[in-house]
């Protein structure tokens, strides 16, 4: 096949993965409406079906992607440069800035608060039951580091991202999805009737899409509760809608000014505001507690980091805690590999695993022990301060018990609710942009087509809060089902790294042609 059969080459929209994948979102949506309980019912028997029989082998592909992405960026490997530019297109700060808007705009407030308290007030099963205790800090935090660290950052962009690179920006294919499979199936995964290369497609938007209007919605909620808890506005629907309408513009007009303009200067803002927040807490807050506990933690967590990963004990924890979190990171997986290729070009191996495998989650998890560990301390001196607020009103009203026992807590709650906004919008135009591009196989899609997801997510989302509570957490769980087929999306990049590693390390001189 010639490059130009792909019917995306030359960056016009693959219509059958549009409307296919389109229409399953608005069918999704549809039947919510015309009956939530069997959607629900659905939904939940995949979601068991897909952790009882999947759970093992999503644990090991994520431990394997890490491992192996640490072992190139060790190697000889390690030096080849990604994307054929001879230096980095996007500076340091600003590189890291937009990579660490796209996890933490789930996990970023909310389950960097509520997460740690839930495993302190009832020890994860693997350990020895110190709930509610200073003996049970370190397993909380560990657990959350885990969740939201090393193994979930790898999955979402090492791998998948070089091969992918490989594919568009050395190959000349298209940059879809798809991509992750030329390991096995050559060019032919690009041909227009590929039924795999289609399907490829079509699953990992409709993953994406589940994973980001999930999370929309979920913002409606929280920030809504927030709003009145903080000003005393009605937590309506016509509170959430407006907070999701402010939400969807910011998103449009970031992502119509492309990912160099309007996605870094919100993620490098966003990243700034978090840093500055962090700092805050650290000094109105249990200063020496963060430090001692975070460093302690990490160290629990890098020594139980392998058996935690691995654990196959009490299945119902593990469905709803890791299994959980590794099919939500594993749909988002093919479009942030997409999106973290588009803004690394020039970036060796090593400095992108790195970055993504190492520094970031690094980051993440010294976030969830300021915000986490400030709770935390505030539950040990006094018992039910946290985690009364967070059993009855859930996320958000944990959020708001912690900040309660901080000085100027008022005035940092202000704070994590502008940043909460800022995180979700650069999740919200980084996806749409990473699904236009999946529709043109061109890394710099349209602006219409773009700011058209933006506003697709946007009224999809609205939709369903309109139809309860329920149908956004039903949304959010599919992400898990889709899950299934994606997991084996991303496999052959476990040794298709390998290959491609091979051949740029000879084109480049790293190593010599005869070690072929």
């Amino acid at each position: 096949m010639g490059k130009d059969e792909s019917n995306t080459a030359k960056g016009t929209m693959d219509k059958t993965v549009f409307f296919i994948s389109g229409g399953l979102l608005i069918l999704f949506v549809v039947l919510a409406i015309i009956d939530l309980k069997m959607v629900q019912g659905w939904i939940n028997d995949s979601f068991n079906f897909a952790a009882k029989y999947f759970g093992s082998y999503w644990e090991l592909l994520l431990l394997a992607n890490f491992v192996i992405g640490i072992a190139l960026a060790i190697s000889k490997y390690g030096k080849i440069r990604l994307g054929k530019m001879n230096k980095p297109e996007n500076g340091y700060y600003r590189w890291i800035a937009m990579i660490l808007c796209t996890l933490l705009a789930s996990g970023g407030v909310f389950w960097a608060a509520s997460e740690p308290m839930m495993h302190f007030i009832s020890n994860p099963p693997l350990f020895k039951d110190h709930s509610g205790t200073m003996a049970g800090v370190n397993p909380a935090l560990a657990q959350s580091f885990l969740h939201w660290g090393f193994l979930a950052w790898a999955i979402l962009g090492t791998l998948s991202t070089v091969v992918l690179m490989y594919v568009h920006y050395h190959k000349g294919y298209p940059m879809k999805p798809r991509g992750m499979l030329y390991p096995l199936f050559g060019e032919k995964i690009f041909r227009k009737k590929s039924i795999i290369g289609n399907a490829t497609d079509i699953i990992s938007i409709v993953a994406v899409s589940g994973g980001t209007m999930g999370p929309i919605g979920f913002l409606g909620l929280q920030l809504g509760y927030g709003l009145h808890s903080l000003f005393g506005i009605p937590n309506t629907l016509i509170t959430n809608i407006i907070v999701v309408s402010v939400l969807i513009v910011m998103a449009a007009i970031s992502v119509a000014s492309g990912v160099d303009r309007g996605i870094q200067f919100l993620s490098k803002i966003n990243v700034g505001l978090t840093v500055f927040l962090a700092i805050c807490m650290l000094i109105v807050g249990p200063t020496l507690f963060i430090f001692n506990q975070f460093i302690s933690a990490e160290g629990f967590h890098l020594q139980n980091m392998i058996t935690m990963a691995l654990y196959q004990g009490d299945k119902t924890w593990l469905s709803w805690w890791t299994v959980f979190f590794w099919g939500w990171f594993l749909g988002y997986g093919p479009m942030m590999a997409i999106f973290i290729a588009r803004i690394s070009r020039g970036r060796t191996i090593r400095e992108l695993v790195i970055a993504v495998s190492v520094l970031a989650p690094l980051v993440t998890n010294f976030w969830f022990a300021v915000v986490g560990g400030t709770g935390i301390k505030a539950e040990l001196d006094s018992p039910g301060s946290i985690s009364g607020p967070l059993d009855a009103g859930g996320m958000p009203a944990g959020v708001m018990a912690i900040m309660d026992q901080l000085p100027f807590g008022y005035l940092l709650a202000i704070g994590f609710l502008i940043v909460t906004l800022i995180f979700v919008a650069t999740t919200v135009d980084s996806i749409s942009y990473t699904v236009s591009v999946t529709l043109t196989g061109n890394d710099h899609p349209s602006r219409l087509m773009r700011v058209f997801w933006v506003l697709m997510f946007g009224m999809l989302s609205i939709v369903l809060l309109t139809i309860g509570e329920n149908s956004i957490n039903a949304i959010q769980n599919a992400i898990v089902v889709t899950a299934v087929p994606v997991s084996f999306i991303m496999l052959p990049t476990l040794w298709g790294v390998f290959q491609v590693a091979k051949k740029l390390a000879i084109e480049q001189n790293i190593i010599s042609r005869d070690k072929k």
